[in-house]
């Protein structure tokens, strides 16, 4: 049974002066000749953000323990959300609970709202052994990641898992995508179904679930999975009727051997058209590894796929502290993507090739046809002289822009504590950006370390009407025993106060041609995100070289 929530509140009133500060200092903005649109409703700074999880639901100890691992008990991350297309009101939540330091939680939890956001439920789905699965409903694993939630058309909603059990390909590993539905708002949830299960010879991960906009009974579940000859290929499995059964997963594109995909995510455009953004690395096995973010279409909703067209090369360097070179894992690697009207798709991530390879920037590309071409990167994130990462990307109908990040603006030098904050960037234009505060500065510190100091390979951006919704997890002031919490910050009828409008800062990056430093950390860090998504990293590489050695 969901359990209510307390409905707490976090008010960052102690951040007045950091709001202030923020609101005339830091980046730079150059004129032009002609005004900013109006910016974008979204929650005024200072209004109450809502803490949307509760302490974990599940019993300590439950299950899922590898040598070596350590379990963050009550730490949420990696959130994803969705709005329901036939009441608004209904928004629902999924994040990984109980954080895992090498890959996975006990499980995900589903929260939901009817209230726009003000208040939330929770409850365990079972997807793994300590959300409730068994062998009997097919959800027996020993750990869950990767969640990510969709609403179809007629408000039926859709939850999927990577659900994995022991290191990836090792002896006697399980690795499958479940695919749980919702015929009542998110209030119950049917058992798992499994769109592909393989044991030491493959490992599937970050899936991503889409409901087609147009038409109710098709939806798409796209993913990658890797197996021991060394490739990566995008897996792809829909259902024609509305979920009741879904056909056979297989391969959409494949880059060949020692390359693979990873961050797959479809979007539905209003002509019918799939657009399936994903990263691409290429010579994971060498020292010199590249990777480009592409995209390729379907017009026979998924049946068949187009050949890739590029959109970008990839130059994320990844994060760090500034402080102590401790490693953040951010969502470098992992594009986002969204789509708006008459064609517009547009795409953010994490890029060095604006400050020549020395720290992430959040890079803007956008297409008006469709994604078959797509323009030049800029740079979005308004204080370049510090990292910015994990961006998120949503588009209102109208095509305004909306891109929520984090950022180190407001650190200092101590090297006891990472303060960090979440802000939002929107645009009718591309052009002219608007910017505002959302929370912080907390301290990233206290987040669970999963190859480095991780709330998520993503974070979640929704739309209610003509307000965007950032839903978001943070560290909190609760110590160790707790250390981190999901939260939204729900659309509010009071008009947007700016911190700051930064004008004309969308300009386009020049040539890029990277030196061999930049190379290596380019390099550095596409091998860092393969040892963060697979468990049991060390063994696949093994594997990749010698494709024939022993389990």
């Amino acid at each position: 049974m969901a359990k209510k929530n307390q409905h707490k509140r976090l008010y960052p009133a102690i951040l007045v002066a950091s709001l202030l500060l923020a609101g005339c200092g830091g980046g730079s903005s150059s004129s032009s000749a002609t005004s900013p649109p109006p910016p974008v409703s979204l929650s005024p700074p200072g209004a109450p953000l809502v803490r949307v999880s509760d302490p974990s639901p599940y019993p300590a100890n439950c299950g899922g323990g590898m040598p070596g691992s350590v379990n963050y008990e009550n730490a949420e991350v990696e959130p994803y959300v969705a709005v329901n297309p036939i009441n608004p009101a209904n928004l629902i939540g999924i994040w990984q609970q109980d954080r895992w330091s090498d890959g996975g939680a006990h499980g995900l939890v589903v929260g939901r709202s009817l209230d726009n956001g003000k208040t939330w439920s929770e409850q365990p789905i079972n997807f793994s052994v300590c959300g409730g699965g068994t062998s009997a409903d097919g959800g027996d694993y020993a750990r869950a990641s990767d969640p990510w939630v969709t609403f179809s058309p007629n408000g039926v909603a859709y939850v999927i898992s990577i659900s994995f059990t022991g290191n990836a390909m090792a002896a006697g590993s399980l690795s499958s995508v479940l695919v749980s539905r919702s015929t009542d708002g998110g209030a119950t949830w049917s058992n798992p179904v499994t769109l592909i299960l393989d044991g030491a010879n493959a490992f599937n991960d970050k899936e991503s679930i889409t409901a087609d906009p147009n038409n109710a009974n098709y939806v798409y579940a796209v993913w990658d999975r890797l197996d021991t000859s060394g490739r990566g290929p995008a897996y792809f499995a829909r259902t024609t009727d509305g979920g009741q059964t879904w056909q056979a997963a297989a391969p959409i594109y494949d880059p060949g051997v020692n390359n693979q995909t990873i961050g797959n995510e479809i979007v539905g455009l209003p002509d019918g058209t799939l657009v399936d953004a994903f990263e691409e690395m290429d010579g994971t096995n060498s020292n010199s590894a590249t990777a480009f973010i592409k995209v390729i279409h379907s017009a026979d909703q998924g049946a068949t796929w187009s050949a890739p067209i590029t959109v970008a090369q990839d130059l994320s360097v990844g994060t760090r502290d500034p402080n102590t070179g401790a490693p953040v894992r951010d969502g470098g690697g992992l594009p986002q993507m969204a789509a708006g009207p008459g064609g517009k798709v547009a795409i953010v991530w994490q890029d060095a090739r604006f400050s020549n390879g020395q720290r992430d920037g959040i890079a803007f590309s956008q297409s008006s046809d469709d994604g078959q071409t797509w323009s030049a990167p800029v740079q979005i994130n308004s204080v370049p002289s510090v990292p910015a990462f994990t961006p998120s990307v949503a588009l209102l109908a109208d095509g305004t822009v909306g891109v929520s990040y984090f950022d180190f603006r407001n650190n200092t030098a101590d090297p006891s504590m990472l303060l960090t904050d979440y802000w939002f960037t929107s645009s009718s234009d591309s052009v002219h950006w608007s910017e505002q505060h959302i929370s912080g500065p907390f301290d990233l510190d206290l987040a669970p370390n999963s190859e480095g100091l991780f709330l998520g390979d993503y974070q979640a951006l929704g739309v209610i009407g003509q307000a965007f919704v950032p839903f978001y997890v943070q560290t909190n002031n609760q110590g160790i025993a707790d250390r981190t919490d999901v939260y939204v910050l729900p659309p509010q009828p009071v008009p947007l106060t700016l911190t700051r409008r930064v004008t004309n800062l969308a300009v386009a990056a020049p040539t890029v041609n990277p030196g061999s430093a930049f190379r290596r950390r380019v390099h550095a860090n596409i091998l860092r995100l393969l040892r963060a998504e697979i468990p049991g990293w060390e063994r696949f590489q093994t594997k990749q070289q010698h494709p024939t050695s022993p389990p």
